[in-house]
């Protein structure tokens, strides 16, 4: 992984770029820049993990989908999400080349990161970033997509085939519960949108 030539790249398509050596200085990083305002979170383990959602609601608001209690709630402040004045998510993958990808099943945390915000922050942790934009779509489809079926304890193919052999892997499956539903590749930055600041954290987390 070169994190050198990652900045670089995101850089040349018009993204703001931070590099944080540890989830804590992003998160305090984070809790001082976004002040006052509507917040909206796409779902993201990396997210969670960094407890952002605590360190933000004591001076924004904050509309987190997973503060929900069953599906209806989960929609309900998704949509919340999607007219929030700031909004943050992750990715399942990044090149090198300065392409990210995401995968979704729901669409919330595509749709929130493309249009309608003053701001946009992808915050996203150095064991994501792969040589190019092919090997960034298998680590999303191959690695992320079967490790956040597991995490759901769903019985989609690739979660029973790495209970079964330890192997992640995408069978591209039929299965109703399938998560990977949108495969979306980030090019460049939007343009409708003021300022889209990548925040990367040289740590493994997420998926």
């Amino acid at each position: 992984m070169n994190l050198e030539k990652t900045v670089k790249s995101l850089r040349k398509k018009l993204y703001t770029v931070s590099v944080f050596d540890s989830p804590e200085e992003a998160a305090e990083y984070l809790d001082s820049r976004i002040d006052g305002h509507i917040v909206g979170f796409g779902d993201s383990r990396t997210i969670i993990d960094m407890k952002l959602y605590d360190k933000l609601s004591k001076h924004n608001t904050v509309y987190d989908p997973n503060q929900s209690e069953d599906n209806d709630g989960f929609l309900e402040i998704a949509q919340k999400c999607l007219t929030a004045e700031v909004f943050l998510t992750s990715v399942n993958a990044m090149a090198e080349t300065g392409e990210m990808v995401n995968i979704d099943g729901t669409g919330n945390r595509v749709a929130g990161s493309l249009f309608g915000h003053e701001k946009v922050y992808f915050v996203v942790s150095t064991n994501k970033i792969e040589p190019d934009l092919e090997t960034a779509v298998f680590r999303a489809r191959n690695i992320a997509a079967p490790k956040n079926s597991l995490k759901y304890d769903l019985t989609t193919p690739c979660v029973l085939n790495y209970k079964k052999t330890g192997e992640l892997k995408c069978f591209d499956c039929a299965h109703p519960d399938r998560i990977c539903n949108c495969v979306i590749t980030y090019c460049r930055k939007m343009q409708d949108i003021e300022d889209v600041e990548v925040v990367l954290i040289d740590e493994e987390m997420g998926f």
